[in-house]
């Protein structure tokens, strides 16, 4: 096994193939972010923040910028109709890409007041969007424009396309980040990255039980991240949970009981990470000027 993983579990080791390494699809970014998979065009989309782009990079090799502007695009997820759904620092929303290209605002006020900054999202099956919304977007002006909070908290939201409904569903957070639901859609994941502005603070993924489809019970410490923070994460299909280290530079793995299975080193600060590829089973990793990829022996969850 390679040095570049690190097993503390043996469940670990079943995960990953002997003979499957780390590759660097694309590198020359300021920090990337959001990857998304697009399967019907053999894809990977994400965001290069500060440089104010999307990137896409095709099973053929090539690398280009999809989209620039891209109003400082952060975290992406589908809908269920196929449609790219996207958390912007810019425009301070969640904005919907339609089928031919023109891009929708889909929420941008709470209550009249405008959001912070949207960070990651994740669409339920029932066609609900739920999303975090921190104030790195507003915090400077390299990740977005700063400005001042109108909300004044830093909240995790459920927004219901088909009403228009937007609202809160935790907001105990100092800033809530990453975002995923278990497989059966029973749990809702979610990181606090407040050690980013308090030396003390968070750096752990909390989780809630999904009451009625439509809330949350209190969230509990589910794993910290040592040395680091968890940002980005997605599930597998056995509900493990792989999730990106930040300044502890790689992707830690988790139990569903959050029992700490094992850890692949990148060399740079890591920020998310997602399953792709045909049958879910190419793990792409955002990190901060570059892209990587690793085949391993399970599959993402089929909850987008």
């Amino acid at each position: 096994m390679s040095e570049a993983f690190h097993v503390y579990d043996e469940r670990f080791r079943s995960m990953l193939l002997f003979n499957a390494a780390i590759e660097k699809i694309a590198t020359g970014f300021r920090w990337a972010e959001g990857p998304v998979w697009i399967g019907e065009q053999n894809c990977l989309l994400w965001s290069d923040i500060p440089n104010d782009r999307m990137m896409r990079w095709t099973t053929n090799g090539t690398v280009d910028v999809y989209r620039a502007p891209a109003r400082y695009t952060n975290g992406h997820t589908r809908d269920r109709q196929g449609r790219l759904i996207s958390c912007e620092h810019g425009g301070r929303c969640v904005s919907r890409t339609e089928y031919d290209g023109s891009v929708t605002i889909l929420v941008d006020r709470f209550e009249g007041k405008r959001l912070n900054s949207p960070n990651d999202v994740v669409v339920k099956s029932d066609g609900t969007i739920w999303f975090t919304d921190p104030d790195y977007g507003i915090w400077s002006d390299y990740e977005g424009h700063r400005a001042e909070s109108e909300i004044g908290a830093c909240n995790v939201y459920r927004f219901d396309p088909a009403s228009g409904a937007l609202g809160i569903v935790a907001s105990d957070y100092e800033r809530p980040n990453g975002i995923a639901f278990n497989p059966d859609e029973s749990k809702l994941y979610v990181a606090d990255t407040g050690m980013t502005h308090r030396p003390d603070g968070p750096h752990h993924i909390r989780v809630h039980d999904v009451i009625d489809g439509a809330r949350l019970g209190p969230g509990r410490v589910f794993a910290e991240i040592p040395n680091g923070f968890a940002d980005g994460f997605r599930l597998d299909e056995h509900g493990n949970v792989w999730s990106s280290c930040g300044t502890a530079n790689g992707v830690a793995v988790f139990a569903p009981d959050g029992t700490p299975l094992g850890k692949i080193d990148l060399p740079e600060a890591t920020s998310n990470l997602v399953f792709g590829g045909p049958n879910r089973n190419r793990l792409f990793m955002t990190a901060t000027s570059s892209v990587y990829a690793l085949y391993v022996a399970v599959r993402g969850n089929k909850t987008v």
